[in-house]
């Protein structure tokens, strides 16, 4: 099976979740702000978020440093392009809480557009559908759910601050969530696709385990996980990787991309196609990629 979709733990964890944001009462105050409108609660979330780089200075600074090496970047454009990163994602962050709760329609409301999505229901078999921390990336799992009429089975890592699942991880609409570190999940997933099911998973994230690989990412070398392709390649099924941006109108955008296979012994190959296909979003899209420790040096960070 797969080896990065086990649960075999190296002895330093990547620093993920390690930031002032994940946090029970954020959560709490985001979902409270639920009943506002959303263009006033995106408006509001907006302001907040601007205000926060100054009271979260790690990140602040793996913020910027990222961006620097993303964009070119200096100076007050570097400032700027770092605030509203901070900005953009107080914005996902409160749809993500509000809207984990809402129903399929009020979420195809919010949405401009799904670029290939047709592509998806086309698909007469299982397929994994790798993403990353860009934009509302639950919200596309869930609108991607719904378009297929499909059960999509959500890879997760397990939550270390158990208290945040509530918020975060509900599974219903056709989406349940799998934790990846439960015994049976490579077995649970191989089933999954064999029946026609999709299996969705974020793949911009090293895990810290065997099943990583330094791929080139903005000109330097940087772990990104192999299960998705090796899992792909296993069982024979396509990969059609999906983005869900959030535009200056405050809808989003589900973008589909072409599906590609994975030939036996060709994981490390599909790797370095996801990731330069991830290097080209973040470059149109900098401010809305969130990852708050340095990609490069994970464990470090």
């Amino acid at each position: 099976m797969p080896p990065s979709l086990t649960s075999n733990r190296p002895a330093q964890r990547p620093r993920w979740y390690s930031h002032a944001y994940n946090r029970a009462d954020l959560y709490r105050v985001a979902a409270g702000l639920a009943w506002l409108p959303r263009r006033a609660r995106l408006g509001l979330a907006r302001q907040l978020g601007r205000l926060a780089p100054w009271w979260m200075p790690r990140e602040r600074a793996a913020i910027r440093n990222t961006l620097a090496r993303v964009t070119g970047a200096t100076g007050s454009r570097l400032e700027a392009l770092t605030v509203a990163t901070f900005a953009d994602f107080a914005m996902c962050f409160s749809d993500l809480v509000s809207t984990e709760r809402q129903p399929m329609t009020r979420l195809v409301s919010q949405v401009d557009m799904a670029e290939g999505a047709d592509l998806m229901t086309r698909l007469g078999q299982g397929f994994i559908s790798p993403s990353a921390h860009v934009g509302n990336w639950e919200l596309a799992g869930r609108l991607l759910a719904g378009r297929t009429a499909r059960t999509t089975h959500v890879v997760v890592a397990e939550e270390e601050a158990r208290e945040l699942e509530q918020w975060v991880r509900r599974d219903g609409g056709g989406v349940r969530f799998v934790t990846r570190s439960r015994p049976t999940v490579s077995l649970e997933l191989v089933a999954a696709l064999r029946r026609g099911e999709v299996v969705a998973v974020q793949a911009d994230r090293a895990l810290g385990t065997r099943g990583d690989v330094l791929i080139p990412f903005f000109g330097k070398p940087a772990p990104f996980p192999l299960g998705p392709f090796l899992l792909a390649s296993a069982v024979r099924v396509p990969v059609v990787p999906a983005f869900c941006l959030l535009g200056a109108d405050y809808r989003y955008t589900v973008t589909v991309a072409e599906p590609f296979s994975v030939p036996r012994g060709g994981d490390e190959e599909a790797a370095r196609a996801w990731v330069a296909m991830l290097e080209g979003v973040v470059r149109e899209h900098p401010t809305q990629w969130f990852n708050f420790f340095d990609i490069w040096n994970p464990v470090l960070a």
